[in-house]
């Protein structure tokens, strides 16, 4: 297998309890089907700095990371079709970047 990392990017935060507890079981339900598939589930994050030769940048970068997921898939089309699924692709983005064995 191999390692691939998933970098959410974008989604909605929901507005009332109500779609934060709908949001929160489609979470679960996509994170249950492919709980063989997550080494690590991941988590949210916080507003990232961009670290450069010239001093940091406290932006969040040009596309900001909101969350992340590490996954053991057979090939890329496997992860992809891993990440087809997830709920964040609903007004956000999943990059699927192979993890290289160094």
């Amino acid at each position: 297998m191999t390692k691939f990392v998933f970098a959410y990017h974008g989604g909605k935060m929901p507005e009332t309890e109500e779609e934060g507890a709908k949001l929160m079981a489609a979470w679960g339900a996509w994170m249950e089907k492919h709980a063989k598939d997550f080494f690590d589930q991941g988590n949210p994050v916080g507003m990232s700095k961009t670290v450069t030769a010239d001093g940091v940048l406290e932006n969040g970068g040009s596309n900001p990371i909101s969350g992340y997921g590490l996954v053991d898939a057979a090939d890329m089309d496997a992860a992809i079709a891993i990440a087809k699924g997830c709920p964040i692709l609903d007004g956000g983005s999943i990059e699927v970047a192979e993890a290289i064995n160094m």
